[in-house]
């Protein structure tokens, strides 16, 4: 076919694209220098392109008509510790996610479906702090969108090496940091003041003793918790926490963000205190559509056949592609579920794929689009 002939002649440019774009990574909301690489690439291929004035991230354009289907990839990476150093580090494979972004519009850019239709291609920022997909919503770019069609790579846990999923179901995810606000005591006079150390404790305590529905997977864990200082005889009254919440669906994660809350109001009445916090991310449960998926699920089977096809997975990781269904519910999008042999895991310090992968998700991609213009056009 046309489409793999374009493909094979584009894998050396789109090796160099990938591993450019690995070993310059940046953080939400400071993606500049990767928003212009990909702007420089786009240029150079004739591509029509828009960088946008109030935040990172771009939005390219091929083809003409009112409605457009869409692509869209993440461009931002995770700040972690990679051997003893804090550094930007690809370790969610947003990486790979921009370059089959790259790779699927150059294709069909060449291969002249400007004829058939438009296709939009997202290249959205901060996904790691799930505010990307909700500033892209607010700026209005996905109002003309019919579909969206996106892609993540998944870990061994999830799909073998050489298995795809036509859809995932990400569960719900909730943020929160906090603050304990009471009186430092001495050591050898706690009845003065109020051990924040302690009411952490306690905190972690009610937090394991929430009780939902069994049948709904969910989870909530304190992930930092900062007290005291470098004196040994000194009960900190203050203290610095993080939550993460997790559920399978935006029902059951508001149950237990209700009983997280009421947590908060016991514990700070128990122990004279006060206890501050916020919503830092919020991160919707997918909500994919039938057509979109049948569609994914059709251009799979095209390109690695049914046996290799899984049905819908189900993942308790986090994903804000979800907000644009969650607000423009009239979206058909569905979210491609890569297998390529990821290990040890996603967020890993060290994950590692399969990067041969990366040119069959583009060959999924782009006859999803074809497939998707074939059946609007119909």
């Amino acid at each position: 076919m046309k489409e793999l002939q374009v493909l094979e002649a584009l894998k050396p440019k789109l090796t160099n694209i990938f591993n450019h774009l690995h070993q310059n990574p940046e953080i939400s909301w400071q993606e500049t220098q990767t928003t212009a690489f990909i702007a420089e690439v786009l240029k150079e291929e004739g591509v029509c392109f828009q960088t946008l004035p109030t935040t990172t991230g771009l939005i390219a354009e091929i083809g003409s008509g009112e409605k457009a289907i869409g692509i869209r990839t993440d461009i931002d990476a995770l700040w972690q510790e990679v051997n003893g150093v804090l550094q930007a580090n690809h370790s969610c494979g947003h990486d790979a996610h921009m370059t089959m972004a790259i790779g699927t519009l150059l294709v069909l850019h060449r291969l002249n479906v400007h004829k058939k239709g438009r296709i939009k291609f997202l290249f959205q920022p901060a996904e790691e702090k799930g505010t990307g997909a909700l500033k892209f919503i607010e700026e209005g770019l996905v109002d003309d969108l019919s579909y969206l069609f996106g892609v993540h790579v998944r870990p061994i846990q999830e799909l073998a090496d050489g298995q795809c999923s036509p859809a995932i179901m990400h569960g719900a995810g909730r943020f929160v940091t906090g603050e304990i606000i009471g009186e430092d005591a001495h050591g050898a006079r706690p009845h003065l003041g109020q051990s924040a150390i302690e009411i952490g404790a306690a905190m972690v305590q009610e937090l394991n003793r929430i009780k939902l529905d069994p049948m709904v997977p969910h989870s909530v864990k304190m992930t930092k918790f900062q007290a005291g200082g470098d004196s040994s005889n000194i009960i900190p009254g203050k203290a610095q926490f993080s939550l993460d919440l997790r559920a399978q669906t935006n029902e059951v994660m508001q149950q237990l963000a209700t009983k997280v809350e009421a947590i908060f109001a016991y514990l700070s009445s128990l122990y004279e205190v006060e206890i501050h916090y916020e919503i830092t991310a919020d991160i919707a449960a997918a909500q994919v559509d039938d057509d979109a998926v049948q569609l994914m699920g059709q251009a799979i089977i095209e390109t690695i056949g049914k046996d290799e096809m899984v049905p819908p997975i189900i993942t308790s990781g986090g994903e804000d592609f979800h907000f644009y269904t969650l607000k423009k519910p009239e979206l058909k999008a569905t979210m491609l579920g890569l297998g390529c042999g990821l290990s040890p895991g996603l967020h890993h310090p060290e994950m590692n794929f399969n990067h041969e992968a990366i040119f069959t998700g583009i060959e999924i991609l782009v006859k999803t689009v074809l497939n998707t213009l074939e059946k609007e056009g119909a």
